[in-house]
């Protein structure tokens, strides 16, 4: 449906430069949305394929492990989307100090979007709501250490940023002034609390994600806080009972499309056409998380029922299997903490999971050995390989 402009430009002066900014209307979209048929069938089939994810998710015989490994790939992909180069593995590496030679500031920014994810459902658990509060402390821990840190975490700019170019008399985009920010963050914020109408809460992910792209209130970091605004919003409303949902992949594959989306809500208001992505991209990333969630199950059921055989070896190397679920690439010092096995009884359970094939060797040296769940590492890497 096409709309008028939604939202004014205004002249701004700004680096030397006088450029046209982009206020946005407040949400919700006016006229409303219109729900042809088409349109409305997508939202049905996200819906429903939420709610897959969702049964699935209370079925994953030890969620928490689970949920370790796909917030680090989500944190790999959002972050990868923002330009950086660090694959999952390094990651972990880099979590168990173990990874010379990685681009720090990269895996930095993996690391703090993690925690940032983490807090923000802290938050939320304890019955903070979704508010410009936590938003901001979402974002403090975001650019917290390494790259961004210098562009003040936590706070709301104090001066005017840009999208795509390198001045704002060439930029792709130009969001609001300052002096705008404050109202346009109020009116998102109460959208976001169901006024001056309410709004199931799909929608809602949706149109805010876009208002959010918009406003840009952030120096840096405004597209990771984005996405992380999605999965945030569907947990608070107890659509997702796990941040299982992160549409990141989806994004980058269609990245193109994306931008150009985003573009043509503001100039036209076909917001329809954004939604019916966006369900679109709901449907298909909660299907695949579906179909990873059965693939890691039915990995760790299998190298379970290959342990049984091993008679009286069998529970300690079913414990050290385990940790492997948390720590897909470790070593044995790593093993022998978390399990309280000793040593001994560690290094004699990596022997037989190398001869099960259930875990590999990767440095190739005799000392400081390190251990990768080969399978399991390969299940959860799809997807991530990264951007040139």
């Amino acid at each position: 449906m096409k709309r008028k402009l939604q939202g004014k430009y205004v002249r701004n002066t700004t680096v030397g430069a006088n450029v046209r900014a982009y206020v946005p209307a407040p949400l919700p979209p006016k006229p409303p949305i219109n729900w042809t048929p088409a349109l409305q069938d997508k939202h049905e089939k996200a819906l429903l394929a939420l709610g897959r994810l969702d049964s699935v998710s209370r079925l994953l015989p030890d969620t928490v492990l689970f949920l370790y490994m796909f917030v680090r790939k989500e944190a790999v992909l959002s972050s990868q989307i923002e330009g950086t180069q660090s694959s999952l593995s390094d990651l972990l590496l880099v979590e168990l100090d173990l990874a010379p030679g990685v681009p720090i500031d990269d895996v930095q920014a993996v690391s703090n979007y993690v925690k940032a994810l983490f807090h923000g459902l802290k938050r939320l658990a304890a019955g903070f709501p979704i508010s410009l509060r936590l938003i901001r402390e979402v974002h403090k821990i975001l650019l917290s250490k390494g790259r961004g840190s210098d562009q003040e975490p936590g706070e709301f700019r104090r001066s005017q940023n840009w999208i795509g170019g390198t001045r704002p008399g060439n930029a792709h985009f130009v969001p609001p002034p300052v002096e705008y920010l404050a109202d346009c963050l109020g009116k998102l914020e109460l959208f976001l609390h169901d006024k001056p109408e309410s709004t199931t809460v799909l929608v809602k992910a949706g149109l805010s994600h876009v208002q959010f792209e918009t406003i840009h209130p952030f120096l840096d970091g405004n597209g990771r806080i984005g996405r992380l605004l999605i999965t945030l919003l569907l947990c608070s409303k107890g659509v997702l009972k796990e941040p299982l949902l992160y549409l990141s992949l989806y994004f980058k594959n269609h990245r193109q499309r994306y931008y150009d989306l985003l573009d043509n809500v503001r100039q036209t208001g076909d917001w329809e056409s954004w939604l019916a992505f966006f369900f679109d991209a709901v449907a298909e990333t909660a299907s695949q998380t579906v179909e990873t969630s059965d693939q890691l199950v039915k990995l760790a059921t299998e190298d379970t029922e290959r342990i049984k055989a091993l008679g009286r070896k069998a529970n300690s190397v079913s414990r050290v299997l385990r940790a492997f679920f948390e720590y897909p690439i470790t070593t044995g010092v790593q093993l022998a903490l978390k399990t309280q096995l000793s040593r001994a009884t560690v290094n004699s359970c990596i022997r037989e999971l190398e001869q099960l094939g259930v875990i590999g060797e990767i440095t190739g040296q005799k000392r400081n050995r390190v251990y990768s769940y080969t399978n399991y590492i390969g299940v959860l890497n799809q997807g991530t390989e990264i951007i040139a």
